[in-house]
Formats: structure tokens, C-alpha cells, sequence
């Protein structure tokens, strides 16, 4: 059973920034899917960005040129490094982890995963930005 833990959410001005990491019990080069996600009470989850084992990144709209998405397969460590944040991207932050197929379109992984739970998924780390 592969686990996820996410750290580095807290508390940070409009502007600011934080970097988010998953750490994985297993090895994240396993996993040819791996993403963010949040999701603030009362609507729906909304997929971040993902990565794929062949270092495609995919974003959603909302955070491209904010948001970089990596991972350390050394470490088993997903990141997730936002920048210039907004008070809309406050919300609980998940990272999963998926044995999707080698050939998965990852921009449709992204949607998938919001939709329905796939693969491994962490306990979440909080982003609150104060404007």
C-alpha cells in the first residue's frame, strides 16, 4: 500500500509564495500519473497540474505561469511550487499518484482524477492566502 503525505501549506499574503511536497512511501517512478488537486468546501475538486513519468507537465488554466509542478524520483517527493499567489487559490491541496498507461493524455488524467478518486491518494495540506 503506497502512502502519500503533503506538507508545506500554511498561511501567506497575496503575492506570496509556498512550495507544496508529497512525499511517497513507494517509488514515484512507479506511477506514470502523478498530480495535484484542491478543493474548497462546497465545490467541486479541481485538478491542478500533473506530470508525467516522461516529464510532460500539464496546468490548469488558473495557475499556468504560477505554478510549477516537479518531482525527485531520488526522494519519491512530488512538489509543487506556487508563486505570485491569489486569494482564489486558497483551499486543501491533495497530491495522487496513478498507475495510469504510459501512453495516458495527461491533460485527460488531470480531468479524470477531479472527477473520481484514482490511484493513491494524501491526506491534504491547507493554502490560505490573505489578500
Amino acid at each position: 500500500q503506497v502512502q502519500l503525505v503533503e506538507s508545506g501549506g500554511g498561511s501567506v499574503q497575496s503575492g506570496g509564495s509556498l512550495r507544496l511536497s508529497c512525499a511517497a512511501s513507494g517509488s514515484t517512478s512507479t506511477f506514470h500519473c502523478m498530480g495535484w488537486f484542491r478543493q474548497v468546501p462546497g465545490k467541486e475538486r479541481e485538478g491542478v497540474a500533473a506530470i508525467h513519468s516522461d516529464g510532460e507537465t500539464t496546468y490548469a488554466d488558473s495557475v499556468k505561469g504560477r505554478f510549477t509542478i516537479s518531482k525527485d524520483n531520488a526522494k519519491n517527493i512530488l512538489y509543487l511550487q506556487m508563486n505570485s499567489l491569489k486569494p482564489e487559490d486558497t483551499a486543501m491541496y491533495r497530491c495522487a499518484a496513478d498507475l495510469c498507461r504510459p501512453t495516458t493524455a495527461l491533460e485527460w488524467w488531470l480531468i479524470r482524477a477531479s472527477k473520481r478518486d484514482v490511484g493513491y491518494w494524501g491526506q491534504g495540506t491547507q493554502v490560505t492566502v490573505s489578500s
